[in-house]
């Protein structure tokens, strides 16, 4: 096979990776909460509930934003159900997920497990703009974030929670686009209560960061005109606008789907256009940067299945949705969409893996058992630890193969991250599922001399996946004959792998 190859050089950059790039998101979706990351009876649990063998894969993870409580369920969510004494809490329908909510976790313990994760893990609480609006997301606002002295900062005081949350970053909604969002709204509908909220929350704490929605993926039949609609009247009001995108092969096309990262640049790339449009037209100096709030492979063709099966009358608690187990060719593509958001990363400055645990996720836990990583747990563990820098301009030559749906697509998909202390570390996603390619970088005005790790995840088969009775079927493993000779790096990508080179 011909090599692939480009050239690194740190003249010629992206911009800085934000550390929330790295961020995840627990939704009240399944069992993501409940026997996920809370599990008052599991002999690992704190005196809070909490598991701490999850706490430790999340802190493995190296998870910073955390995004909450949802999601589809944001869109019915009641706040005050889920604060004060858990006893006295209410039992709701959950309409998202058709079914019943307990609220035995809610705010204060989604802090409490925030501060437990560590410094690095930051709140991202969404608002239910679906069934409530502006009044209801104020008193939040001043019931998780000022400091005393008010009836709804003393009553958190009151519940336990002296210090105040300090919130910073807060999502407008969720999916509002969506028809299947509980309080579905046209753009000019949202584009009005977004403003309105925004500009409110302004009026507490001009600091705010806010995220706008935007569309639900590229497909819908509103992309574009719904961001364009939104920003023209919400432009100066807020800071970012949302990104949410999931894949999964279709049809058995498994070129189209190791391609789909295509999809995702296509995606950032469209709706940045849009923003800027939005801001020339307003005369705006400000930039919108973009929050892509939702993304992972998720094969959402079987939630479908199960969702036209589902009894009508049964409102299940915490139910088994959406528990994905993914292969190692999932990883691959998973790896390759992380690639994709470290491309842009001058432009996405957070993003959310969706979800964090059992509900289309990284970590799989069993009531009352073990935890362990999925495939797709080990791409993103090792993006997060690695990815911190300047992100470099690669532009690969590399053979080509065709696909459905995105046409000539090449086989090399990469990225390179340079850190403060001058290391390099290269992400690169081999999207042939049959043959090696061969790999060479020209390293032009970096001072690198040696190859310090070269990990691959590939399989012989693609199909190999991390279970409960074989919890680590699947790791990264060492690739040999990496060599950086004379400037120049050359390796052989394994088939079908997620790769990970350290320079230094």
């Amino acid at each position: 096979m011909r090599t692939a190859r480009f050239t690194l050089d740190p003249a010629f950059t992206i911009g800085e990776v934000n550390p929330r790039l790295f961020g995840s998101f627990v939704e009240h979706l399944g069992r993501c909460v409940y026997t996920g990351i809370y599990e008052p009876t599991h002999p690992t649990a704190d005196d809070a509930g909490l598991r701490t063998d999850v706490l430790d894969l999340v802190r493995e993870l190296g998870v910073t934003t955390l995004r909450y409580p949802g999601g589809n369920f944001v869109s019915g969510y009641k706040w005050e159900d889920s604060v004060g004494p858990a006893a006295e809490r209410p039992r709701r329908l959950d309409l998202a997920w058709h079914s019943t909510e307990t609220n035995q976790f809610g705010l204060s313990e989604y802090i409490a497990f925030l501060k437990k994760v560590g410094p690095q893990a930051e709140p991202m609480m969404a608002l239910n703009l679906g069934t409530r609006g502006v009044a209801e997301a104020l008193e939040l606002q001043e019931y998780a974030n000022h400091p005393a002295g008010t009836a709804l900062s003393d009553l958190r005081a009151a519940h336990g929670d002296k210090d105040p949350f300090g919130i910073r970053l807060w999502c407008l909604g969720n999916e509002m686009d969506g028809p299947w969002q509980t309080g579905h709204k046209t753009a000019e509908e949202y584009g009005r209560i977004a403003a309105e909220t925004a500009r409110a929350m302004r009026q507490i704490d001009p600091s705010v960061e806010l995220v706008a929605c935007g569309s639900s993926s590229q497909s819908m039949p509103t992309f574009a005109q719904w961001e364009a609609t939104v920003l023209a009247e919400a432009y100066d009001l807020v800071d970012y606008i949302s990104l949410h995108a999931y894949y999964e092969p279709q049809d058995g096309d498994l070129d189209s789907f190791l391609a789909s990262a295509v999809d995702m640049e296509s995606f950032i790339e469209n709706v940045v256009a849009t923003c800027d449009h939005i801001g020339a037209r307003l005369k705006s100096r400000k930039r919108i940067n973009l929050s892509f709030d939702e993304w992972n492979v998720w094969y959402t063709s079987r939630w479908e299945e199960h969702a036209e099966d589902h009894d009508p009358s049964d409102w299940p608690q915490a139910p088994r949705l959406l528990e994905d187990n993914y292969s190692v060719l999932d990883a691959v593509v998973f790896g390759s969409l992380l690639i994709a958001l470290l491309r842009h990363a001058d432009r996405v400055t957070v993003a959310c893996l969706a979800q964090l645990v059992n509900v289309i996720a990284p970590i799989m836990t069993e009531p009352g058992g073990p935890a362990w990583h999925q495939t797709t747990f080990f791409p993103f563990a090792q993006a997060s630890r690695c990815g911190g820098g300047q992100v470099l301009d690669v532009r690969v030559d590399s053979p080509t193969y065709e696909t459905k749906k995105y046409g000539e697509t090449s086989l090399l998909h990469a990225t390179a991250v340079r850190a403060d202390d001058g290391t390099v570390t290269v992400f690169a996603v081999n999207r042939s599922q049959t043959e090696p390619l061969p790999l060479e970088i020209a390293l032009s005005g970096l001072d690198l001399t040696r190859v310090t790790e070269h990990s691959v995840l590939s399989d012989k088969d693609p199909d190999a996946r991390n279970t409960l009775e074989e919890p680590d079927r699947v790791a990264p493993h060492r690739a040999e004959g990496t060599a950086l000779n004379d400037g120049t790096l050359t390796a052989a990508l394994e088939p079908l792998s997620w790769n990970v080179i350290r320079l230094a």
